[in-house]
């Protein structure tokens, strides 16, 4: 699985919801996107790349969503 092209959806996924008015509403609405559409392989390799590479590539609301949501996406 390449992270590169996991590190660019979940970038797009971010930039959609970053545009809400609440954020804390946005990191939420991110993570559960992730949940619902992504396959549990692809986001152990996103929180691995989490893991090894400290997240490098993603963007900060990405990187809270994962961080506080990390418990339903494991």
């Amino acid at each position: 699985m390449n992270v590169d092209n996991l590190i660019t959806m979940a970038n797009q996924i971010g930039s959609f919801f970053e545009a809400m008015p609440d954020r804390e509403e946005a990191v939420s609405d991110i993570a559960g996107h992730i949940k619902r559409f992504w396959e549990p392989r692809m986001r152990r390799a996103l929180l691995g790349h989490v893991d090894s590479e400290s997240g490098t590539g993603l963007d900060a609301i990405v990187q809270e969503a994962l961080a506080r949501h990390r418990s339903v996406l494991e």
